[in-house]
């Protein structure tokens, strides 16, 4: 049985997935690197060295689940070398799987193919989402790393991506994690703070109103955009007393407002329709209700597909896919 490898070495999380001669996702693993209580992130040292650490363990048990799979039916191995396909895109941690990757393509004398961080979420998303259907789109990033809305037409081997909009301080996923540390919550923060925001609304549609009277606005001009006044204005309000909860609605309705007032451009200025969701933050279930709501509304008429939330935080699943994609048929 012939199979293909992906790696992934991007800044919090050590992964490694696995897919079949017929495209299947066969099964993945994932470790998160540790980050120390109170701190918003590891310097590139840090995690280069646990990527270091980590790789052997996450391979072994992966491999040890699959005892039918032999080197000799590897067939091909595709790993992220950088965060985006654009020139100038580096970050030190992506050598440590670049490193594993060229070793095992050189040992087993099989094709070895570079993407991205980035080509890896949307393959994924593609994947898990079951959509957009059409070779060109718009897609969202949204993370601690990106924050980008892409105009993409898909080819056989990856993707061609056009920067539309993106931020132009912060990320939407530094924004959720520095509000995070401020309110004592774990790193990464999106889960813990979207559970925080959750209130006992029994219709289950905040998304269609404000659902905190603390208002963090968008800031939006064009297709750029900014999230750092948004933490300054969510740190002077719990200096304040403000409530915690209410800070961590206003986190999410500052993101999905955002978010929907540069895809509104888009949508119109593309023709383009269906959009791709990939990314943490785009995990988060308020935005994704918020913004179908919105959006998916008959006077805009967009489809959204959404990454499952397991495939919207990094992994190496569209890595593989990747490399089914290129090396199959070879």
């Amino acid at each position: 049985m012939l199979w293909f490898l992906g790696i992934d070495s991007s800044a919090y999380t050590t992964s490694l997935a696995i897919v079949g001669e017929k495209g299947i996702l066969m099964d993945e693993e994932r470790q998160l690197l540790t980050v120390p209580s109170g701190s918003t992130g590891l310097r590139q040292s840090q995690a280069v060295f646990q990527h270091v650490q980590n790789f052997p363990g996450v391979l072994a048990c992966l491999l040890n689940r699959h005892p039918e799979l032999v080197a000799s039916n590897l067939a091909g191995v595709a790993v992220s070398t950088a965060p985006r396909t654009v020139p100038g895109s580096y970050m030190p941690v992506f050598g440590v799987g670049l490193s594993l990757a060229e070793s095992m393509a050189t040992i087993n004398r099989i094709p070895l193919k570079h993407t991205s961080h980035q080509e890896g979420h949307l393959r994924a998303g593609l994947y898990s989402a079951a959509g957009p259907v059409a070779k060109e789109f718009l897609a969202v990033h949204l993370s601690g790393g990106t924050s980008e809305v892409l105009h993409v037409i898909r080819n056989k081997a990856g993707f061609k991506t056009q920067i539309l909009g993106a931020t132009s301080d912060l990320h939407a996923g530094q924004l959720v994690d520095r509000v995070g540390v401020l309110l004592g919550l774990p790193f990464p923060a999106g889960p813990a703070l979207e559970a925080l925001a959750a209130d006992d609304n029994t219709t289950g549609e905040t998304y269609k109103r404000l659902n905190s009277s603390f208002f963090l606005p968008a800031a939006v001009s064009n297709y750029q955009f900014s999230f750092s006044g948004a933490e300054t204005r969510a740190r002077r309000f719990l200096e304040t007393g403000g409530s915690p909860q209410e800070v961590a609605q206003a986190v999410q309705g500052c993101i999905a407002r955002t978010m929907e007032k540069v895809l509104r451009r888009a949508i119109q200025e593309t023709g383009l329709k269906e959009v791709l969701f990939v990314g943490g933050v785009a995990a988060n279930q308020y935005l994704r209700q918020r913004l179908r709501y919105r959006l998916e509304h008959p006077a805009v008429k967009a489809q959204l597909y959404f990454a499952e939330p397991r495939y919207s935080s990094d992994n190496a699943v569209g890595v593989a896919l990747l490399a089914y994609d290129t090396f199959h048929s070879i």
